[in-house]
């Protein structure tokens, strides 16, 4: 089996089927802002920032046999989220709510714990771009498994991540999200952590638990092999 860990798409479905077709992964795990806005479909409208631009394809993911699973960033619909009756999106696509287990084919399990905070939610527009509910709160601590986790998939990441000298562009102080993943973090103290939400890519330790900052798609080292 092989198993890709991907950065932010914000719905450019071109780079991923790119991605599929050249390497041909048997499953993509994806650290959110996948790019969830369904009542944009077919319409004009950038799904983000008010932009005009060739209509939207919210289905266009060409996947083949490959299994992409995501969880949800700060940039998605996260009202349309929360009205899902199926988590299979579209073929062979799973949305994977905040607390989501999935044991990988060599034996190892993974966590998803989507979510964070908007920078920019201030010139945002409720409802349409922007959702209270893309920040992690504590209720998310009620739904956490009981059992050994190896690999954790987030959005943002933890606390204590930026507290070994790491400077993330554009960070602006600590939220909730950040304090919530800090909870999971000495829960279960993962061999290893991949996440987005920056657009940078930076690796590192902290304590046992190594450490990807993904890259968001296009970019250098938005995705990597595990």
């Amino acid at each position: 089996m092989k198993t890709f860990v991907v950065g932010d798409l914000h719905g450019d479905w071109a780079q991923l089927n790119k991605l599929i077709s050249r390497h041909r992964p048997n499953a993509v795990l994806q650290c959110g802002d996948f790019g969830w806005y369904p009542k944009l479909h077919g319409s004009y409208e950038m799904y983000f920032a008010g932009q005009k631009q060739k209509r939207w394809d919210q289905y266009g993911i060409k996947n083949n046999d490959c299994t992409v699973l995501w969880c949800d960033g700060n940039h998605e619909d996260h009202w349309s989220l929360n009205k899902l009756k199926h988590l299979e999106v579209m073929n062979n696509v799973f949305y994977m709510p905040r607390g989501t287990v999935l044991p990988l084919a060599d034996g190892r399990k993974a966590l998803f714990v989507g979510g964070a905070r908007s920078v920019d939610r201030y010139r945002r527009t409720l409802g349409v771009d922007w959702f209270p509910e893309e920040e992690i709160d504590h209720s998310l601590l009620d739904k956490l498994p009981d059992e050994k986790i190896d690999i954790v998939i987030s959005h943002t990441c933890p606390k204590s991540f930026f507290d070994v000298g790491v400077d993330f562009y554009d960070f602006k102080g600590f939220e909730p999200s950040n304090y919530a993943l800090e909870y999971v973090l000495e829960k279960y103290k993962p061999e290893q952590w991949y996440f987005g939400h920056f657009h940078h890519h930076e690796t590192g330790k902290y304590k046992n638990t190594n450490w990807t900052c993904l890259n968001m798609a296009g970019e250098t080292n938005w995705w990597v092999e595990i």
